[in-house]
């Protein structure tokens, strides 16, 4: 994206600087995702005495409603057919049936099975499930052993009810993945703009399967290894989302284009049944490794031409396994559309790609992990990373582009940590887009720091040359714990957004992450632009000069990318 950018210089005089979610049984899933499932035991021991109302999906996509079912949890061995499912005007027979765990119910099961996972049982009658409100009894005889009631159902979205009968509306198909752990091993870890090849060569030595997930894709070296590897016979698969913020850009339908003319399925995700606000994991499956980035497959991101970002190359079996379920849960959910069907008819938007040239500062390093772990937005990772500040003895050090407000669920946490004596730095981008915004987060957190005297530090990142802005996503918990991936500080990539996050523990992996921290939090201590006054200032001279330049972004503004 190019912009015209107004830049004043400011000299300063300053004395002193203040300075597992358990997946439910038997999980509502999309068609192609298997269930999560509990033990044996477990399930047994959540099961209800008597067939209770788990769920309901009033309004589907579909006219006419067409689709409509109850999800029922019943004990083992529950004879389905002495119950009844009515609300106040119609109602259904149940079949003569045997079952145990959750079912859903329905009268029309052809058109039920394209929705869910879960055993589709025809029921005989019918019941119309009102889309602004119902009431909704299960009776065996002339007792009544379960009613659910909801309100305003949502196009789309199935209401699942608590053991209180409150309901939540998720999107139908919304997974429920696991936190995945694996033990020891050895990572790969690298900082972009620093290292952009290392994603290119992890891709260009393939040999049997590729899956790339992203939220944009645009770089046409990357494309070019795709292109290869589908020429040798490797399984290259591209899933993106299908409506970024800033639409789809021109230089991304014809790299796209390039892709499938050479036999690279590329499939988009959105449209009336996307069950995700963005689909904004960045990561690729590749064999037995995989790559977890903060960046996007663009010149901007992995090409190395403006964005500070972390990455790694990770090959414990569990965690690419997980990688790979989680892709295959979202490609082969039916938001996916072939590029060539999302194409069609549509107007690209204009953007040039970001052509900075940055110095290599930091190589790559192999080092050893204690534990890795998978985490994924909305299924785990907002709880899975609370926990992970909530539990920090020594230090957090978090940089990223920006904060959604100090009512930030992260944020909320971090500050938790300072007021229990943790060492705490935040470091934010810088860029012109999110600068102003900021600027006030930045005097909120050392206002705080002031009236509550904790040891709690902010500022925004003075690039110094080394890069153009910060968009890594990323966090060091007490020096031995390393976070990151595509989860920005806000709400909507917790509860809303397709998210990947690793969890990367050992001695060795948080020294070289917190170095790098370090690293740009030091350039930035002496050159960054004051964004509170204190009692230190002694002086000031201001020199403001007005120069326009065009600049390159290759960046998504707005929702950030």
């Amino acid at each position: 994206m190019s912009r015209v950018a107004w830049l004043a210089v400011v000299c300063l005089l300053v004395a002193g600087a203040a300075g597992s979610a358990v997946p439910a049984v038997g999980s509502l899933a999309g068609a192609g995702q298997p269930p999560v499932t509990e033990p044996t035991d477990a399930i047994q021991s959540s099961q209800p005495s008597l067939p209770e109302i788990a769920a309901v999906y009033p309004n589907p996509v579909a006219d006419g409603d067409r689709g409509e079912f109850v999800v029922l949890d019943a004990p083992n061995g529950t004879a389905l057919g002495e119950y009844r499912l009515e609300d106040d005007d119609t109602g259904l027979s149940l079949p003569n049936r045997t079952v145990g765990g959750r079912v859903a119910v329905t009268a029309a099961p052809s058109a039920v099975r394209n929705l869910t996972d879960l055993p589709v049982l025809d029921a005989n009658g019918s019941i119309a499930l009102a889309n602004g409100g119902d009431r909704i009894h299960l009776s065996r005889g002339n007792e009544t052993v379960a009613t659910a009631r909801y309100r305003d159902a949502p196009e789309g979205k199935i209401g699942r009810f608590d053991d209180r009968g409150a309901i939540t509306w998720d999107p139908l198909g919304e997974t429920e993945r696991p936190v995945v752990t694996a033990t020891g091993g050895e990572v790969e870890a690298f900082t972009l703009p620093d290292a952009p090849a290392l994603p290119v060569e992890t891709i260009r030595d393939a040999d049997s399967r590729i899956l790339l997930a992203g939220y944009t894709f645009s770089s046409e070296r990357v494309a070019r290894e795709l292109e290869r590897a589908a020429d040798r016979g490797v399984e290259v698969r591209v899933l993106l989302d299908g409506q970024p913020v800033d639409g789809v850009s021109d230089r991304q339908a014809r790299v796209l284009d390039s892709l499938v003319d050479a036999g690279v399925t590329v499939e988009l995700l959105g449209g009336p049944h996307g069950r995700y606000a963005f689909h904004h994991a960045k990561y690729a499956v590749v064999d037995d490794r995989a790559v977890v980035l903060t960046e996007n497959w663009k010149p901007a991101g992995t090409g190395g031409r403006a964005s500070r970002g972390w990455g790694v190359v990770v090959s414990q079996p569990e965690i690419v396994r997980g990688l790979a379920d989680t892709f295959r849960a979202d490609a082969e959910w039916r938001a996916a559309r072939p590029w060539s069907q999302v194409r069609r008819g549509r107007s690209f938007e204009p953007s040039d790609a970001a052509n900075g040239s940055y110095p290599s500062r930091r190589t790559p390093e192999t080092v050893p992990v204690d534990r890795t772990r998978l985490f994924v937005a909305p299924d785990n990772a907002g709880e899975a990373v609370t926990a992970a500040l909530d539990d920090a003895d020594e230090s957090i050090d978090v940089i990223q582009m920006s904060i959604d407000g100090p009512d930030q669920r992260f944020l909320r946490a971090t500050l938790r940590a300072a007021r229990r004596g943790v060492d705490v730095r935040v470091l934010l981008s810088s860029a012109w887009y999110v600068e102003e915004e900021n600027r006030r987060l930045v005097d909120h957190l050392r206002e705080v720091a002031d009236r509550e005297d904790l040891s709690l530090s902010a500022k925004l990142a003075d690039p110094r040359g080394e890069f153009e802005k910060i968009h890594a996503k990323g966090v060091v918990v007490d020096g031995d714990q390393v976070l990151l991936g595509s989860l920005n500080w806000n709400g909507e990539s917790i509860r809303e957004n397709r998210e990947v996050v690793l969890s990367l523990e050992g001695d060795a992996v948080g020294t070289y992450y917190r170095d790098a921290f370090e690293a740009d939090w030091s350039d930035g201590s002496a050159r960054s632009l004051p964004v509170g006054i204190s009692a230190g200032v002694v002086g000031c001279l201001l020199l403001a000069v007005l120069v326009a330049r065009r600049i390159e972004f290759g960046e998504n503004v707005g929702v950030e990318g």
